[in-house]
């Protein structure tokens, strides 16, 4: 069993690095091998739209043409069991390196022929962590379950059960005072960190070991 995690964060060792950390300890706790990818160490772009993927009876159909430092990292994801991609949340979205890596992973599976929309022949079970400043009261009313469930959907294009994880009130600093950021109240935030952070680490592991059951 080989899960793959891949930290779309800038940062490797804050909130979604430690839920992505929180995932692989729980595939290891069922007997799989993981690898954790930092993306931030990597030169890759997103898709170019060169439709290399689409053409008929070409080298590239269900995989990605563009040679780049994502690309081992793509082959990799199509050799393993289980894939979780890790994100904060950046302007509405993804950033820009989880973006890129997504698109680079789904779009050659998806088929613009087929029904099922797919043309992947494996089966991939997939999970998403997202890290979040948004207080947990207002991620509904911000419109972010759309976004989940849409990378959900993508994600199943790749023949697997897909699930995620939402980190949100997250602990941004180190110490508050040194940043401009008093729209922000530290002592809540400290609070959610000791107290609910813990529980989505939990929820984490859980989400790691049932999709490495679920990918059997």
């Amino acid at each position: 069993m080989k899960v793959l995690a891949v930290n779309g964060s800038p940062r490797k060792n804050r909130n979604t690095a430690t839920l992505l950390e929180a995932a692989l300890e729980g595939a290891t706790s069922v007997g799989a091998q993981t690898e954790l990818v930092h993306l931030r160490d990597l030169n890759g772009k997103g898709c170019a739209s060169c439709f290399a993927c689409k053409l008929k009876d070409g080298r590239f159909v269900g995989r990605c043409a563009l040679r780049d430092d994502l690309s081992p990292v793509l082959q990799r994801a199509m050799e393993s069991d289980v894939v979780i991609l890790g994100s904060p949340i950046y302007l509405g979205g993804v950033t820009a390196a989880a973006k890129a890596f997504l698109e680079r992973l789904v779009f050659p599976c998806l088929s613009y022929d087929t029904p099922d929309r797919t043309c992947f022949e494996g089966r991939i079970a997939t999970g998403f962590v997202y890290a979040m400043g948004m207080p947990h009261d207002r991620v509904e009313a911000a419109g972010y379950p759309h976004l989940f469930e849409e990378n959900k959907r993508y994600l199943e294009l790749l023949g697997g059960p897909s699930e995620y994880v939402i980190s949100a009130d997250n602990y941004q600093f180190d110490d508050y005072a040194r940043y401009a950021a008093s729209n922000f109240d530290e002592p809540h935030k400290a609070a959610v960190r000791a107290e609910r952070f813990p529980q989505e680490l939990q929820a984490a592991r859980t989400m790691g070991a049932r999709l490495c059951k679920q990918a059997e």
